[in-house]
């Protein structure tokens, strides 16, 4: 398996950034290629994902910016057809928004305080299913041309 590709961001101008400099910091410990693009854009964010082939989004939000400025990114993302790029929300987030947010794509919101594991794990177990699928997939299209 290549290395698994994020793409960490802050949409909007939320200044906070330690926190997500920290789980990037994991991630790579982790093996994983991290790109972090800082403050952009959701159309800014999406071209990014796109051409850098990310398998994960990871998106920070400390400024209560997280219902106006996550849903473009992923209306953005459906558009481009990348809808199997696990989107993962970092930040403070209610529990309300983290549901509806949660309803409309985005594959979990970790809130302060989460151990990083479950970052990871989170993170390999998606592109571990993901991978699978597309290599069932591949192996029933097999079959199909084997047969006589």
């Amino acid at each position: 398996m290549d290395r698994i590709r994020v793409v960490m961001a802050k949409p909007g101008l939320d200044s906070h950034y330690r926190g997500v400099m920290v789980v990037s910091r994991h991630l790579v410990q982790h093996g994983m290629e991290v790109v972090y693009l800082g403050n952009q854009l959701p159309e800014q964010i999406v071209q990014a994902v796109l051409a850098e082939d990310a398998d994960v989004l990871g998106l920070s939000s400390l400024s209560g910016n997280h219902l106006a400025l996550v849903p473009p990114v992923l209306e953005g993302l459906s558009a481009l057809g990348l809808e199997d790029v696990l989107v993962l929300l970092g930040g403070i987030v209610p529990t309300e928004d983290a549901d509806e947010l949660r309803a409309q794509g985005v594959g979990e919101v970790f809130g302060p305080g989460t151990d990083l594991a479950s970052i990871v794990r989170v993170i390999r177990e998606h592109v571990a299913g993901r991978d699978a699928a597309l290599a069932a997939v591949r192996d029933a299209d097999l079959a199909v041309v084997r047969r006589p």
